[in-house]
Formats: C-alpha cells, sequence, structure tokens
C-alpha cells in the first residue's frame, strides 16, 4: 500500500530541511574563508587544501554509504549521517591551529556522502513523471544554504565569530538526527514504478552485486558517471571562492557582496525546480528530453559566466545582469542528471548507482577548489575561474549530448526489466484464487 499524499508531503519536508541546514554548514565554508584565513594565518592554497579534504573524505565513502543505503534502512542511515554532521562540525569549530583544523574540518565529509540514499528514497515515494521536480525542489537547499550561510557569514562572524556559527549549524544537526530517526519510515523499493502500479504489493528485491556491477554495463549512465566528474568543478570553485573574488579582485564591501549575490542566488535557486518541471515535461514527450534541457543549461550557464567574469570591474550592473542570466541556466542539468540516473537503474540498487555518480562528483569536486587556489596564487582568481570552469562546462556539454543520444535504449531495457517483474508478481499474488476456482 502506497504512503498517503501528506504523509509524503511530510517525508519532502523533512528532508528539504535536512538538505538546507546540511547544505548551510557544508557551505558556510566560503563565506568564513576569510575570517579563518585571518585566524590561522594561512594562504590560498592552503584554504583550499580545506574543502579539498572534506571532499577527498565524501568521495571515499560515497559506495561504502550507497552499498550501505542498498541493503538497510534509509531512514536510519540518513539519521546516522545527521548526527555524524552536528557532532564533527562541533569537533572542527574547536581546532586551535591550522593542522587540527584541516584535519576535523575533512571528517565533516563523512556525512556529506550522504545524499544517495535520501534519493533512493524518494524515487520510491515518487514516480518518473513527477522525480525531476521533486529533486529539483530538493536542490533549492543548495543555494538556499548559501545565502544563508553567507548571511550568518557575515552577520554573525563580526559578532560571535565564525566558531560560533559552526557550533550552531552542527548543533541543528543533532536535532535532526532524532527527528529523521523517529519519524521517517521506510518504504519498499521499487513501489513507484507505473509497472508495479496495479499490484496489491510490490515484490522485495535486495542489493545483489550482480546487478550493481551490471549498472557499468549501461552506456548512457556510464556517461552519466564520467560527466559528474567534470559537473561540479565549477560549482564547488564558485562557492567556495567567489565571495573571495568580489572582494579582492572586484573591490565589492561587504553590503555590496550581498547585494549582488543574494539576488543572483535567488535566481539560481529558481533554476533547480525550473529544470527538474521542465525535463518531466520534456520527458513525457521524449526520453531524451531530460538530457536536452542538461546539454542547453550547460551551454547557455557556461557561455554567460564567462562573459560576466569580462565586464570591466566600474560596470556592476551589467556584471549582475549577466551574473543573473548566467544563474538560470547554470543548474537547470543538476535534477534532470538525478532523475536521469533512476531512469535506467532498477530500484534495488538506486542508492549504489547514485552513490557512484556521486562519487565521481566527489572526486571531481575535490580537485576544484585546491586548483582555484593555486591557479588564483600564479594568477588571479578571474583567470583561475575562467580556465577551470569553462572547460569543465565544455566537456560536460558533450557527455550530456552523447547521453541524450543513448539514453532512449537504456530506459526500454529498464521497463521490461520492471514489466517482466510486475508478471511475475501477478501470478504469485493471483496464483492460489486461481487454483480455488
Amino acid at each position: 500500500m502506497r504512503p498517503s499524499v501528506s504523509y509524503r508531503r511530510y517525508v519532502v519536508g523533512v528532508l528539504f530541511v535536512f538538505m538546507l541546514l546540511h547544505e548551510t554548514d557544508r557551505l558556510l565554508i566560503g563565506p568564513l574563508t576569510p575570517d579563518i584565513m585571518a585566524t590561522f594565518h594561512i594562504t590560498m592554497t592552503q584554504m583550499g587544501a580545506v574543502s579539498t579534504g572534506a571532499l577527498i573524505v565524501g568521495a571515499v565513502l560515497y559506495p561504502v554509504w550507497g552499498y550501505a543505503y542498498d541493503r538497510f534502512s534509509r531512514p536510519k542511515l540518513l539519521s546516522l549521517a545527521s548526527f555524524i554532521w552536528g557532532s564533527t562540525t562541533w569537533i572542527s569549530a574547536a581546532a586551535p591551529s591550522y593542522p587540527v583544523f584541516l584535519a576535523t574540518r575533512a571528517s565533516t565529509g563523512i556525512d556529506d556522502s550522504s545524499y544517495p540514499g535520501l534519493f533512493s528514497l524518494v524515487s520510491d515515494y515518487f514516480g518518473p513523471k513527477v522525480r525531476g521536480r521533486v529533486y529539483g525542489l530538493l536542490r533549492l537547499t543548495q543555494p538556499l544554504g548559501y545565502i544563508i550561510g553567507m548571511v550568518l557569514g557575515l552577520i554573525l562572524t563580526a559578532t560571535l565569530g565564525w566558531r560560533a556559527v559552526f557550533y550552531l549549524t552542527g548543533g541543528l544537526g543533532l536535532v535532526l538526527a532524532g527527528l529523521i530517526f523517529f519519524s521517517l519510515r521506510e518504504t519498499p523499493r521499487g513501489q513507484a514504478e507505473p509497472e508495479m502500479a496495479g499490484l496489491a504489493e510490490a515484490g522485495t528485491y535486495h542489493f545483489e552485486w550482480k546487478t550493481a556491477l551490471g549498472l557499468f554495463r549501461k552506456r548512457s549512465l556510464v556517461l552519466l558517471f564520467i560527466q559528474g566528474f567534470f559537473g561540479v568543478f565549477p560549482w564547488n570553485a564558485i562557492t567556495f571562492w567567489f565571495f573571495l573574488y568580489l572582494q579582492n579582485e572586484r573591490g565589492y564591501s561587504d553590503t555590496a557582496v550581498l547585494v549582488t549575490m543574494i539576488p543572483v542566488v535567488l535566481i539560481l535557486a529558481g533554476g533547480y525546480p525550473l529544470g527538474g518541471a521542465v525535463g518531466d515535461w520534456c520527458f513525457q514527450r521524449t526520453r531524451r528530453g531530460r538530457m536536452v534541457v542538461s546539454t542547453v543549461g550547460v551551454m547557455a550557464g557556461a557561455a554567460l559566466m564567462a562573459a560576466a567574469l569580462n565586464v570591466p570591474v566600474d560596470n556592476q550592473w551589467l556584471f549582475l545582469l549577466l551574473l543573473g542570466l548566467a544563474a538560470i541556466f547554470i543548474p537547470l542539468a543538476d535534477a534532470n542528471v538525478v532523475a536521469a540516473v533512476f531512469d535506467v537503474t532498477l530500484p534495488e540498487v538506486r542508492s549504489t548507482a547514485s552513490a557512484v555518480e556521486s562519487f565521481m562528483e566527489s572526486i571531481g569536486a575535490a580537485l576544484s577548489p585546491l586548483l582555484i587556489g593555486i591557479v588564483a596564487d600564479q594568477m588571479s582568481l578571474k583567470s583561475a575561474f575562467l580556465i577551470i570552469c569553462s572547460s569543465a562546462w565544455a566537456l560536460c556539454a558533450v557527455f550530456l549530448g552523447v547521453t541524450a543520444y543513448l539514453v532512449p535504449r537504456d530506459i526500454e531495457t529498464l521497463h521490461q526489466q520492471l514489466q517482466a517483474r510486475a508478471r511475475l508478481e501477478t501470478e504469485r499474488q493471483t496464483g492460489p484464487q486461481k487454483e480455488m476456482v
């Protein structure tokens, strides 16, 4: 029996709050960068290593979390992730020196790899036709978390210090751990698939290594994995270094940073649900729809971002206009890539598939802040953004375009597998009745 509409909305609400506060804590490192650098007297390369350390830890643990989510209760593991988030954030806030801060901040990456089970859980509460919109809503938490982190960083740091801000966000993680543990419940894997709609109860399918290894035989999925390596280079570079770029290279005051970034990030936030909704609409008309939307978004966003960075420093309004236009297109691919992974993946290995995709993303993301810092120390942050971000987006456009060509066959294969399962379940559930007749 499918959960009620009200409970499904409650699940999304709790997961939204979890992701929002978690993203706020994770992205706080960007706005707090100047204060942390001043506290420990470190270079941009050393500060870039802080973010890279956490990303490496998260990347290494993605396969572990993905396997665990496909084997055990997803809500209970999400609760554990929230507890780890709160605890490690508190520990990093108390670090007395840079080496200790580097190590403890790296430990915050343990819970950063907890999202595959969350997205897998959502896929079993909502069917393919609306998943893009739900994922787009959840992805709103990235830009909104950045705004909250920016406001906290500018307002509270001046009065309480950057350590107190981390104590606050870490405490919220501990509270959410209890809420998730006691209020969210597991649901059968594959329950929301159209093929299972007419069944009294969905069959139970468990993780198998043979099925998991079969993920790497799906060409469209492999391409999504590869593009994930490059896809998060720009986002991690911008969230980590853009605050400092506006201050140091464009000469913005704290007020000017807020006036610029808040509207841009709000526009960016709108791009996530917009991308999911447009992707769902296109997907219902062609199985290539999600990838077409993603490719267009990446290409347009890259061109507009490059144009914005080349605007003269004294022309703030043109800079803001182009940055805002880029913010519309940059997030269009995000929710569609998540949905596309599940469009071609069997329910019992979806956490694993998402974890592999996120693992590839994290490897790329781990390099991004460090590479930006190295290039910036030699040249400038503007040059680092143009070289690294533009190259990454160009490669993503190629991989997403090829995926658009290949994905219909893999989607059809999945539907055939689910239809076969539905026939077996129908025979199993109606067999005794036929014998009685």
